[in-house]
C-alpha cells in the first residue's frame, strides 16, 4: 500500500511536467491570489480519509473540507492560522505566523488539522531502546491501559516563501506557544503549481522536523498506559518526509470538483514507540467545492 502511493504520486508527479511541457496555455500563479481586503470562503464535500498510526485509534472519515481566509496590507487569517507579513518582495516573503501540530490529530476527531485538511505534513538522534529489546526477542507483547490526553497546542514561528520558476520553498520554524511540550517544529517544502484551461494542479515535498520533547510528548509512554514501556521508550528528534498533490477541475465561477492525497513516512524515533502501529500516514479527499 505505502509503496503503490508513494509510486502514484510521482508519477502524477512526472506526468504534470510533461503536460507544461507539451501544453501552452498555462496561467501565471499570480491569477490565483487571494485579492488584499476580501475573504476567501468555501466548503467542499464529499469523503475521504486521514490514516490513524496510533495503538487502539481508529482512522479518521473526512466529510467536510472548508476553507476561510483574509489578507489584508499585513494582517492575514488563512485556514484557523493568523500571520503577520515582515517583507512581501517579488522573490520572497517573511510572515511571523502560528500553525497547527499534525500529532494532536491523531488523538482527537476534531483537531483543527482533520478539519482544514487543505492547509496553507528519514532523520533520528540515538536509536530508541525498542530496537535492542527487539533485536535479543526479548521485549513483551505490548498492552496498554486506556491512553491518556494529549493536549492540543498552538504553535508559533516565522515562515519565509522563496518564489522560483520551478516552484516555491517554504522554509518554516514554530514553537509551542502554550507550553504543552516545550518543543519546536522545523519545515522545508517545496510547491509546484500548474494551471491548465479549467485543471488545477499542486504538487508538493515536504521533510517536517520534530524536536525530542514534542515527539516524546505525544508518542511517549506514560506509567498509567503501561508501566514496562514508559521505562525503555526515550525517542530523540526525527524528521517526517512528505509528498502531497492537490487537484482542482473549475466547472464554473463557483463550483468545482476536488481531490487531494497526501503521505508521510514518519521518523524512526515516532515509529520506535510501541504506541504507534504502522510505519506511515496518509490522507485523501475526494468531492465538490463551493467558492462563496
Amino acid at each position: 500500500m505505502k509503496n503503490k502511493l508513494l509510486t502514484g504520486l510521482l508519477t502524477t508527479l512526472l506526468f504534470s511536467f510533461a503536460i507544461q511541457a507539451e501544453e501552452q496555455k498555462v496561467r501565471h500563479m499570480d491569477d490565483e491570489c487571494i485579492e488584499v481586503g476580501q475573504w476567501q470562503l468555501g466548503l467542499a464535500l464529499g469523503y475521504g480519509e486521514r490514516s490513524n498510526p496510533i495503538r487502539d485509534y481508529d482512522d479518521i472519515p473526512i466529510y467536510l473540507a472548508p476553507t476561510l481566509a483574509y489578507y489584508g496590507d499585513s494582517w492575514f487569517f488563512d485556514n484557523g492560522n493568523l500571520g503577520y507579513t515582515l517583507a512581501d518582495e517579488e522573490l520572497f516573503s517573511l510572515n511571523l505566523t502560528t500553525s497547527f501540530s499534525s500529532d494532536s490529530a491523531y488523538f482527537y476527531r476534531w483537531d483543527p488539522s482533520n478539519i482544514f485538511i487543505s492547509g496553507t505534513s528519514q532523520l533520528s538522534s540515538t536509536p530508541a531502546l525498542t530496537s535492542r529489546f527487539q533485536a535479543f526477542g526479548a521485549e513483551p507483547e505490548p498492552f496498554f491501559n486506556e491512553l491518556e490526553d494529549r493536549k492540543f497546542t498552538l504553535l508559533g514561528g516565522a515562515e519565509a516563501f522563496i518564489y522560483t520558476p520551478v516552484g516555491i520553498i517554504n522554509l518554516a520554524l514554530a514553537h509551542d506557544l502554550f507550553d504543552v511540550h516545550s518543543g519546536m517544529e522545523g519545515k522545508v517544502k517545496w510547491l509546484y503549481n500548474l494551471s491548465l484551461t479549467d485543471w488545477k494542479f499542486e504538487v508538493a515535498a515536504v521533510a517536517n522536523w520534530k524536536s525530542e520533547e514534542i515527539i516524546n510528548y505525544y508518542y511517549g509512554v506514560r506509567p498509567s498506559e503501561n508501566a514496562y514501556w514508559s521505562e525503555r521508550y526515550r525517542a530523540g528528534s526525527g524528521t517526517n518526509l512528505g509528498l502531497e498533490l492537490t487537484t482542482q477541475y473549475i466547472m464554473n465561477e463557483h463550483w468545482e470538483l476536488l481531490f487531494l492525497v497526501r503521505y508521510t513516512d514518519l521518523a524512526d524515533a515516532i515509529t520506535d514507540s510501541p504506541l504507534v502501529t504502522e510505519s506511515y500516514a496518509n490522507t485523501y479527499f475526494i468531492g465538490t467545492a463551493y467558492r462563496f
